[in-house]
């Protein structure tokens, strides 16, 4: 019989996990709060594989089959029976709580309870809990079907059998995973990359450098395959000013502190690809 994983949220993260899930043999329920956001992620999930599909690296009948296992739902109570839940909502604490406190009451008491936050520290969220043991990070990197990035964070409560639980979920939709031991507010991954745009956004705003030089210096002198800045405008340049918010929050160390430009660039809408413009112009 088939697990059957849950997952919160229907934008790019969360259609992303569901369809990498669904694609290595899970059953997947995915709820939001609106039919409108249901039917996109599913139409994104249908136009993800299609593309696979017509570069021959999916056969049509697995795309088929996939999907298949793909269901929607703006109800909560229909994910009490699953056996992980990952929840890929805003990057806002109370929105997160509020959702863990609810699942604590719906899903069953050995059902593994995931955030994909990027930035958040887990034991926060596992707080609103009754269960801060069955709670862990599996934060997952954009595009999901194609990035092999799966960072697992451990609470301060975490258990053992949760974090394995998490391991096998991860590898076993074809991710590589490093463990955060540690529960500090931006894990590795999003400390590493947001204390590079920060100063790279500070070097821009000063004048030091063009966009495209500070990249072209990353990408040729560190072989990053994409500079800094580009990786904020495809990340959002929201996302990444409200995950520095967090982390500086935490840590009060100034080299998490997002500069003037990235805030205004925010308060002006233009936060990266999905604007159509940030550091550069799409």
């Amino acid at each position: 019989m088939a697990k059957k994983l849950a997952v919160i949220g229907a934008g790019l993260m969360g259609s992303g996990i569901a369809q990498v899930s669904a694609q290595a043999g899970w059953d997947v329920v995915i709820r939001d709060v609106t039919d409108e956001a249901l039917a996109r992620g599913r139409g994104g999930i249908e136009a993800s594989y299609a593309k696979f599909v017509s570069k021959g690296k999916l056969a049509a009948e697995d795309a088929e089959a996939a999907l298949g296992r793909i269901t929607t739902t703006t109800d909560l109570d229909a994910v009490a029976d699953a056996d992980i839940v990952v929840e890929a909502v805003f990057e806002k604490i109370d929105v997160k709580q509020e959702i863990f406190r609810t699942l604590d009451k719906v899903v069953g008491e050995q059902a593994v309870l995931a955030s994909n936050t990027s930035a958040i520290p887990i034991t926060k969220i596992a707080a609103a809990t009754g269960r801060p043991d069955r709670v862990v990070g599996t934060h997952f990197f954009s595009p999901v079907p194609m990035m092999q990035l799966c960072e697992l964070v451990r609470g301060l409560k975490t258990s053992d059998e949760t974090l394995a639980a998490a391991r096998d979920f991860a590898e076993g939709v074809g991710k590589t995973c490093i463990v955060v031991n540690r529960d500090v507010a931006g894990f590795v991954t999003t400390r590493l990359i947001t204390a590079l745009v920060v100063e790279a956004a500070k070097l821009h705003e000063s004048g030091v450098a063009t966009a495209e030089d500070i990249d072209t210096a990353c990408r040729l002198g560190f072989g990053h395959a994409m500079g800094p800045l580009a990786t904020a405008d495809l990340t959002g340049v929201d996302i990444l000013t409200h995950a520095a918010d967090n982390i500086y929050t935490e840590s009060k160390d100034e080299k998490f502190a997002a500069p003037e430009r990235m805030r205004r660039m925010v308060d002006a809408g233009s936060i990266g690809r999905k604007s159509g413009e940030g550091f550069y112009t799409y």
